[in-house]
């Protein structure tokens, strides 16, 4: 693949993901409205603003000014400001000029612009009788805004000294060393900012702008104002920049105005963010003399926005600084460690809070000797440092997260530390000291360095998929060496006990505008890598004295109703005491209307192998969750040798079940899990049987190594053994199958008949409809929420008119059949008889003068499956 055209594959990855992704930076469920929303339109000088004005019940209220992000208009912020409004702030929001159906160019936050623009709208709710003001023309205001509003957020803040508090949310310092650090440009994420701005997203509530409303793409130049066109044309065709370009990124970035932030500041910086990385809330708050508080968060542009949670708690710090109420809900460092993705593709994550003054660096010696690197011509093939934007979700899948994490032979140079004796949690930019020398002509003078945590298996996570790009100075033509100090991109990682680092040079990433011409050079590090780490201790929610007395109080009131609860006898019915499972009108409703499980009846007899079957959405999961008392029923009731089942009930503890997913902690081994998992039950170790669970998983020697390494295959195996410890007397299995290759699956069948034949009893969920067959001794299949059919296999399998032939002149047989054949293979013919009789279609075969062999219903499941549910021809 050609360079252009990688990028562009890239470029449009990025854009379906981040249409508008930039624009909104929390998500929630909207809560019930109490307040109005006003829609208008400003005129500002040179353009016309689309607004909304949301106004809450109780009035006069402090005010929030809510700027959207690059590429979106006032509705990528509708939601969030509607969350605002509902806690009771006056909200403004508004597309900023060039974007949306506001009319004008984009500046890029220039100060006799989009800054300009703000200014205004504060002077018009100051001019509001339903906002809170400190003086004539001075309302109680916030503003906030994410990535090019957290931008908006700053710039406004330095340059109006009426505004009272600011959170700007993964957002930059200086658009210049955003974009290009170190001079190099980030040619993957310029590219998708271009596109936004030459054709930004126009929507409105009904999805028609006015033509007249929305700003006409000019040429190559779109919606940009002449200057920026001129600085991005520079900058795309070049890579670098020129002095008027550099003074017109200046010019437009907060770094200008920071020193001059009075007001209270809650700067919120993803760890996951290859756009606007750490280092740039570091220098605002750095520069800003007002309070500030820093809190990184496991997500940014690459990754997640925040949370439910702490978007709470940012409008909580909001109430505080403008209302003075409640208490700061913040420290003034915050960061989250996020571990490695689980299983289930959910990242496992704590919060720290730490004094930033604590601050110190812990220095990691690396072993490598200089080492010869290349820039191929061209810079083709470039290394791949991951997807600006989806490098989060690719995580979540390791081989597709594999094909964005190369680095090439010849243009690399690694250097790897001792595995360490204890965890390293890294928290800012590692520092380190290159010493580079030129082998033959220097070329464009450009490496890209990377920090990975390698684990003992040499899988290498790149985290936060940050990559630094440094310039070199001129390197003498001698090959004389020259030393330079780079600071790497900041990052929050536990490298763990037993792990390594590994700083890596490089000479290409596709990511940025990687040098063409070919050159080579010698590196080697000089001294460690210094590693910053900022001690700190896992945050605590801190609650009112009256909740969590009331706490207490539902504590105590647990603690009794459990105590009578053990007292009471045990709801049993001692007439079902050896069956297995009883399901008696069982119901699942919700609210909407949504009925998962209708009336639900069977049961299932010792010795038993249950085909649980029915199409997506049939109420199975549903079913083994209210049997593992993971969710209580609407109606009806589930008997367990008697016992009925409610959530922890002690007859559970002969069920042994694997439903939806296994949970295993991905930095532990398998046999660790395994123990882990059994000790929390509390029962003895003798009784777990290890050795049959672990001849079930027939991982042999995987069993050692830690689960974040296994493939899907083989934590389904782990997690069926995980099922059978103990050897229950009932063992529950949904989609059991899944990720297993066909001998795996035949070893599980071969397991669960031995495991039924003993006197157990198995219910398995499938959609493998030949397995079920091959497994299973009865079925129960399930439509709609309720049970359709149920019996022995061969009972479902050959009910209805299908019946095979075996004949010695199948295509007269055929004939004589006509359009009752469904199919002939060989010798035998299969035909759907519906309501006639097998002998009545022999008498017509021998007839005709065709000889037949053997005649019988047509056994098998999957025809008789789609019959039931519908689906069959």
């Amino acid at each position: 693949m050609t360079r252009s055209r990688g990028r562009l594959v890239a470029l449009a990855a990025v854009v379906v993901v981040l249409l508008g992704a930039t624009a909104v930076w929390i998500s929630r469920e909207d809560p019930a409205p109490d307040f109005q929303v006003e829609d208008g339109f400003v005129e500002v000088s040179g353009a016309t603003l689309d607004t909304s004005l949301y106004i809450p019940s109780q009035t006069p209220a402090p005010a929030v000014l809510l700027a959207h992000g690059f590429g979106g208009d006032k509705h990528s912020t509708e939601k969030d400001a509607r969350e605002l409004a509902a806690a009771g702030f006056v909200v403004q929001t508004y597309s900023a000029r060039g974007f949306g159906r506001s009319t004008g160019k984009i500046g890029l936050n220039d100060p006799d612009l989009e800054v300009a623009d703000a200014r205004f709208l504060v002077s018009r709710l100051a001019s509001r009788s339903d906002v809170v003001l400190d003086s004539p023309g001075d309302p109680r205001i916030a503003v906030s805004g994410a990535s090019y509003g957290g931008g908006l957020s700053l710039l406004l803040a330095g340059t109006d000294s009426r505004i009272d508090a600011l959170v700007p949310v993964i957002t930059y310092n200086s658009l210049a060393e955003g974009l290009l650090p170190n001079g190099v440009f980030k040619g993957a994420w310029g590219g998708f900012l271009y596109s936004m701005g030459v054709d930004s997203v126009v929507s409105s509530s009904d999805g028609v702008a006015p033509a007249s409303l929305a700003t006409p793409v000019s040429g190559v130049c779109g919606r940009f104002t002449p200057e920026i066109c001129r600085a991005w044309t520079e900058v795309a065709t070049t890579g670098t920049m020129g002095p008027e370009t550099t003074a017109l990124l200046r010019r437009v970035s907060p770094l200008t105005v920071t020193d001059k932030i009075k007001a209270p500041t809650l700067l919120v910086q993803g760890e996951q963010d290859t756009l606007f990385g750490l280092d740039q809330s570091d220098a605002n708050a750095a520069q800003i003399p007002g309070p500030v508080q820093q809190v990184w968060f496991a997500g940014g542009h690459d990754g997640a926005y925040p949370d439910d949670e702490l978007r709470a708690r940012i409008i909580s710090w909001i109430s505080f600084q403008l209302r003075g109420a409640g208490s700061n809900p913040f420290g003034a460092f915050e960061y989250d460690v996020q571990g490695n993705i689980t299983p289930e593709g959910i990242p496992s994550a704590r919060t720290v809070r730490a004094d930033p003054a604590g601050a110190t660096r812990r220095s990691v010696e690396l072993l490598g000797d200089a080492q010869t690197i290349i820039t191929p011509p061209g810079g083709l093939p470039a290394a791949i440092s991951g997807m600006p934007a989806l490098n989060s979700r690719l995580a979540q899948t390791p081989w597709l997260s594999s094909l964005f994490g190369m680095d090439l032979p010849g243009q690399q140079a690694a250097f790897t530390s001792a595995p360490l004796e204890s965890q390293l949690l890294a928290a800012g930019a590692p520092r380190v000291r290159l010493r580079v020398s030129a082998v033959g002509p220097p070329g464009d003078g450009v490496l890209f360095l990377k920090v990975f945590d390698k684990d003992p298996n040499d899988n290498r996570t790149l985290p936060g998929n940050a990559v630094m790009p440094v310039r070199l100075p001129p390197l003498p033509a001698d090959g004389s060496p020259v030393e330079v100090d780079v600071e790497l991109s900041g990052i929050v990682r536990p490298f763990e006990t037993g792990h390594t680092l590994q700083v890596v040079v490089g000479t290409t990433d596709q990511n940025f505008r990687t040098p063409t011409t070919p050159a080579s050079y010698r590196v080697s590090l000089v001294g460690p890598v210094s590693v910053p780490v900022v001690p700190g201790a896992p945050t605590s929610s801190l609650l009112p004295v009256g909740q969590l007395l009331g706490i207490l109080g539902v504590l105590v009131l647990a603690l009794v109703l459990g105590f009578v609860r053990r007292r009471r006898s045990p709801d049993v019915d001692s007439s079902l005491s050896d069956t297995p499972l009883v399901i008696s009108s069982l119901t699942k409703a919700y609210p909407g209307g949504v009925t998962a499980v209708d009336d639900l009846s069977f049961s299932v007899a010792r010795g038993q192998i249950l085909g649980l079957l029915g199409p997506n959405g049939a109420g199975k999961t549903t079913t083994l969750r209210m049997l593992m008392g993971l969710i209580k029923p609407t109606a009806g009731e589930i008997r367990v040798f008697g016992s009925l089942i409610t959530p922890g009930a002690p007859v559970l503890s002969r069920v042994g079940s694997f439903v939806e997913s296994a949970g295993f902690l991905p930095h532990l081994s398998g046999i660790e899990n395994l123990r882990l998992y059994w000790a929390a039950t509390g029962r003895p170790a003798a009784d777990a049987c290890f050795d049959e669970a672990l001849e079930i998983a027939g991982l042999g020697s995987a069993l050692s190594r830690r689960v974040r390494t296994y493939s899907q295959g083989m934590r389904q195996r782990l997690a069926i053994a995980q099922a059978m410890l103990g050897l229950p007397d009932l063992l529950v299995l949904d989609e059991p199958a899944n990720g297993l290759d066909p001998p795996q699956i035949h070893a599980m069948r071969d397991v669960l008949r031995r495991y039924a034949a003993a006197g157990r009893t198995v219910v398995v969920s499938s959609h493998l409809l030949a397995e079920v067959e091959q497994t299973c001794s009865h079925v129960v299949v399930v439509h709609h929420g309720h049970v359709i059919a149920s019996g022995t296999v061969s009972e479902i399998a050959s009910a209805g008119g299908a019946s095979s032939f075996t004949v010695d002149q199948p295509v007269l047989a055929a004939s004589v059949l006509g359009p009752l054949v469904t199919a002939v293979e060989g010798s035998v013919v299969h035909a759907d008889l519906g309501t006639s009789s097998i002998g009545t279609a022999v008498s017509a075969l021998v007839a005709a003068g065709v000889s037949v062999e053997r005649a019988g219903p047509r056994v098998r499941l999957e025809d008789a499956f789609l019959q039931l549910v519908g689906e069959g021809s």
